[in-house]
């Protein structure tokens, strides 16, 4: 064998060998871009079908989705959700079938055109969204399907959004000085706010690496693997796709310890170009019903607030009234639902257990036990009876 053919399988083994290598890091955004020592590399290594990149390690991939400023594009966003909600959830919070109808009846906002409610359809099943954006202050959402229609427009001071179902157009504009966020509700759910919520999780009970390259609506991504080091997370990976140029999130995945891809979204098309000022007008459609609220009835993040997406609470805490349990991947929140309380929850929806009733969905759990206690998390129904002391 001559020396070029030994050189050139001492160089495959190096990389095999290093592709092998996993990177154990934490990933709060504080910490994110300083970490740098005790850490290896893992190139990402491309496949004949993936895109040849550069190698970089997983802090600093970390560092440039967290840190990126893109915020001129354009595209579709493809939203594939199998939470495992129980149906008389979203029926009521969505407005739709007899549950929907008792809610909206009872003077609930279901079926509406709230961001916030709207967000709910997309927790189960295939969704496409459009979607296009010119900096902070300019955004618009489309959602379109057989059933529904549903634009929400931000432009300047002012958010517009108008739900064909009903014909109701919702008219935000801002109060006590501040701008209405066009970002609420159905505009949280895309791949660059889910993923940061994700990498800003606990530092001490994560591990990252950098597992490959693919494209994604035609840009060169790098892939991060993100799994709990502790045992009792009901969640088994999360993947992001990066941006290898412009560090944006293009995709995340969330998969399940039983095999399950819970939730995927991911851009479909995506082009940088600054959107046309014409996209970001609106006026509502004739016989429309008009509500006038202030901006500042919507939150800056709805994501937490959303069922079977977990928040991840990162701090601990002792059991008691109210407060978390544990850290990280395992947090479990509790309070003191009371009694009765608890009684008509387990009635609602959920299956009778050792201590009470579990309520669960593929990724969020939530036990209320018998003396109206709730401990919620992203855990298994066997971590939150040993947290309850079931």
């Amino acid at each position: 064998m001559d020396q070029d053919s030994t050189a050139a399988q001492d160089m495959t083994a190096t990389r095999a060998g290093r592709r092998r290598t996993a990177v154990r890091i934490g990933v709060p955004v504080a910490v994110a871009a300083a970490v740098a020592t005790g850490i290896g590399l893992v190139p990402a290594l491309a496949s004949d079908e993936s895109p040849n990149l550069p190698a970089i390690s997983a802090q600093d991939l970390i560092a440039k989705a967290l840190s990126t400023n893109t915020d001129t594009f354009s595209g579709t966003v493809r939203v594939n959700a199998d939470l495992g909600l129980p149906t008389a959830l979203t029926d009521a919070m969505s407005g739709s079938g007899p549950l929907g109808e008792i809610a909206r009846s009872a003077g609930a906002q279901t079926g509406s055109a709230d961001p916030q409610l709207k967000a709910v359809e997309l927790l189960g099943g295939s969704h496409t969204l459009s979607v296009a954006t010119d900096g902070p202050d300019r955004q618009r959402v489309t959602l379109s399907g057989q059933k529904s229609g549903y634009e929400l427009v931000h432009n300047g001071g002012q958010v517009w959004a108008y739900d064909r179902g009903s014909q109701q157009a919702l008219h935000l504009t801002g109060a006590d000085g501040h701008r209405p966020d066009g970002k609420a509700g159905i505009a949280s759910v895309n791949p660059q706010d889910i993923a940061k919520q994700l990498l800003e999780h606990s530092a001490a009970t994560t591990s990252v690496t950098v597992d490959g390259t693919e494209r994604v609506a035609g840009h060169a991504a790098y892939k991060l693997s993100i799994k709990p080091k502790q045992a009792g997370s009901t969640i088994a990976e999360i993947r992001v796709s990066v941006d290898a140029d412009k560090g944006m999130p293009l995709a995340v995945q969330l998969r399940t310890v039983d095999g399950a891809t819970a939730f995927d979204v991911r851009f479909g098309t995506l082009s940088y170009a600054k959107p046309d000022a014409k996209t970001f007008e609106f006026d509502a459609p004739k016989g429309a019903k008009v509500v006038e609220r202030s901006g500042g009835a919507l939150t800056d993040n709805p994501m937490p607030s959303v069922p079977g997406l977990p928040s991840l609470p990162a701090g601990g805490g002792a059991a008691g009234a109210g407060g978390v349990i544990g850290e990280g991947w395992t947090a479990i929140a509790h309070a003191d639902a009371g009694a009765e309380a608890a009684k008509g929850l387990a009635k609602f929806t959920g299956r009778q257990v050792k201590g009470g009733t579990l309520v669960s969905t593929r990724i969020v759990n939530a036990l209320i036990t018998t003396d109206g206690k709730v401990y919620v998390g992203a855990v298994t129904p066997e971590t939150l009876q040993a947290a309850a002391g079931k």
